[in-house]
């Protein structure tokens, strides 16, 4: 497959009008991309088939396109963006609209990724294209209306999807002031995508995980009115006076305690009328000595209803958190048969490996969910709580525990080395909680979790196929450390601050556990039960104090997101974030670490986990691939992104 140069766009921006508008599926029911996922379920599930085995290995590239507009270059030649982007676009009657480089909309044609419009920024240019960019944007149509929801910064805009043009009826002069009602001096930020369902954009907030006190602003959830921008509904994700959940909460700490926002997606159930909600950590995220209690709605799994924003359930899938694991990815809406009962589930995936699933009716678990015990705090003014849930079903998809079992055995003198870098730490089970750093060098320098800050699983998600009842699971093996540190009193009131929430290395480089370090995990839903698991790309296999075991892929800590299709699941190896393996020797190329990645694609066996394609695309994956047809052809468009090559679109199809 021959990679080129970037496609030489027609840039307009302003108003340009697009072919006569259709509110219908141009081509059928699949033959579309209209919300983040794929649908309000989050399944990236197509149903799509041109595409497939027996031709997958023929794909070209169609066309490519920078992620940011030449005519946006022209106006400010100085303007500075990420390599890296983590948007997904849209496909909605022949048009893709996605966020560039800087956050504003852009729509291009399905078929050539040439220009159509492209947003105007709010303020004075050069400078008001400076910004960065959200993961997506939402799309509502009633019929007659078709609008293009996005998030910049503070505020909310409502665009015509045709013409890109703003409703100046749309909050104050087309813009919704989103640090409104936030408090004093109140910043607002997300890098996630809006959620619409029925008349309502719900948005989430990402916050600084720099805590500074005890007291900070709530990353409250609210939905807006799509067509005038009013306020519709505010969720508190730590309760407030008179509301469920405060007595939670030791000593009425959720009067000054903040945080716990979405930051990364949510789904909904378009016909029940039902948001879910994964709301992270509330203040701070690994010390909570001054909020005492389970903390409810922190780290929660929230179903609200969409119209009013009343809770209808909840379940907490980490009581008093102390390691950061956030909920961090949409939940997953999918119909199941367990044991021949019909049930309208949704799971959720945590960084802690575990796929949560619940009847999204009730919230009743599907499988039981055990209260287990597990280890406790020795930090001065910790409260542990005594248990934590464990889902019984599906298994953990990703290994847990800093154990001596799970340490890297490639060789004798390797399994040495890895015991001795594991004995200047704490090691334990799943939920050892964090530990405070000896100030001798010698002396305990904190806890290592496994899974980390970054899983297991994180914002990727995973794909669900409806067809089979099959869940496909990229996650990591990529352990952390939690370290606490004495709070200085001129600086903050917290008693213990976390330090510097490392990544940590094994011997001479390597990974300090066992691979796969990068995985695909294939469960079927109906079951319960893992069907297949891979590892996802080749790994540092070539690293000298291995490659002469002729060890087979060990995988990548990449955060890669999947397409599943009607006869393939599509992944890449690399991610737009990827987490550091800790300090490689100065002469080691970087190839041989765990956290490398690249730029291939592959095309898996559903069934199988076998890889039946791949090809190196211009640079590595990094935003989730989507999969339309358009004028009787399926592409596949994904971002890619490098510091060599910056940011791009890049679609495949068969020529």
């Amino acid at each position: 497959m021959q990679i080129r140069p970037v496609v030489l766009v027609l840039a307009v921006v302003g108003v340009v009008l697009l072919p006569e508008w259709s509110s219908a599926q141009s081509e059928g029911g699949g033959a579309e991309w209209r919300s983040y996922s794929a649908d309000l379920a989050s399944t990236k599930y197509s149903p799509l088939d041109q595409i497939n085995a027996d031709n997958v290995s023929d794909l070209e590239i169609a066309w490519t396109r920078r992620a940011v507009d030449q005519s946006i270059l022209d106006q400010a030649p100085e303007l500075r963006y990420a390599d890296n982007v983590r948007v997904t676009p849209l496909m909605v009657d022949g048009v893709l609209y996605s966020p560039n480089a800087v956050g504003l909309v852009e729509a291009f044609d399905a078929g050539t990724g040439e220009t159509i419009w492209v947003q105007e920024p709010v303020g004075v240019k050069p400078q008001a294209y400076r910004g960065t960019s959200t993961r997506g944007v939402a799309f509502w149509s009633d019929g007659s209306d078709s609008r293009i929801l996005v998030q910049r910064g503070q505020y909310l805009t409502a665009l015509n999807a045709r013409t890109g043009a703003p409703y100046l009826d749309f909050g104050d002069n087309g813009h919704v002031d989103l640090t409104v009602g936030l408090g004093p001096d109140a910043r607002y930020r997300w890098t996630g995508a809006p959620t619409v369902v029925r008349d309502v954009v719900v948005l989430g907030q990402s916050m600084s995980d720099t805590f500074v006190t005890k007291e900070a602003a709530r990353g409250d959830v609210r939905a807006f009115d799509v067509r005038t921008g009013r306020l519709r509904w505010q969720f508190h994700t730590v309760p407030q006076a008179g509301e469920r959940g405060t007595e939670t909460w030791d000593d009425d700490s959720w009067q000054y305690t903040g945080h716990a926002p979405v930051w990364s997606l949510f789904s909904a159930d378009e016909e029940l009328g039902y948001v879910y909600m994964p709301i992270s950590s509330a203040t701070s995220d690994m010390y909570g000595g001054h909020r005492g209690g389970d903390n409810l709605f922190s780290q929660s799994l929230v179903c609200v209803d969409a119209t009013t924003g009343e809770r209808v359930w909840h379940f907490q899938l980490v009581h008093h958190g102390l390691w950061d694991y956030d909920p961090p990815t949409a939940p997953i809406l999918m119909d199941i048969t367990v044991d021949g009962r019909a049930i309208k589930a949704v799971t959720q995936l945590t960084k802690q490996a575990f796929a949560y699933v619940f009847d999204r009716v009730t919230g009743e678990p599907v499988w039981p969910i055990e209260e287990r015990p597990v280890p406790q705090s020795e930090t001065p003014g910790e409260r542990t709580s005594a248990t934590q849930p464990f889902p019984t079903k599906p298994p953990a998809f990703d290994r847990q525990g800093a154990t001596v079992d799970n340490l890297i055995d490639f060789t004798p003198e390797l399994r040495e080395e890895a015991l001795e870098i594991a004995s200047r730490y704490t090691m334990g089970p799943l939920f050892t909680p964090p530990t405070i750093v000896s100030a001798d060098p010698t002396g305990n320098q904190g806890t290592v979790q496994l899974p980390g800050s970054q899983g297991g699983a994180d914002v990727q998600g995973a794909g669900f196929d409806p067809e089979t009842g099959y869940l496909y699971i990229p996650s990591i093996t990529a352990p952390f450390v939690a370290d606490l540190g004495a709070g200085n009193p001129d600086r903050t009131n917290l008693r213990y601050i976390k330090g510097e929430r490392r990544w940590i290395a094994g011997p001479r480089g390597l990974p300090l556990f066992k691979p796969p370090y990068g995985r695909v995990t294939a469960i079927d839903m109906n079951r319960g039960d893992i069907v297949w698991q891979v590892a996802n790309g080749d790994g540092p296999r070539n690293h000298p104090a291995i490659r002469h075991l002729n060890l087979g892929p060990l995988g990548y800590q990449g955060r890669p997101s999947p397409l599943v299709t009607k006869t393939l699941l599509l992944l890449g190896e690399s991610g737009g974030y990827t987490p550091g393996g800790g300090r490689m020797p100065d002469d080691m190329p970087v190839e041989y670490s765990p956290n490398y990645g690249g730029p291939a694609f592959k095309a898996y066996d559903k069934a199988t986990g076998e890889v039946v394609w791949e090809t190196e695309l211009p640079a590595g994956t990094t935003g989730n691939p989507i999969s339309y047809l358009h004028e009787g052809k399926q592409y596949i468009v994904v971002a890619i992104g490098s510091a060599e090559l910056g940011p791009e679109f890049i679609a495949l199809a068969l020529p």
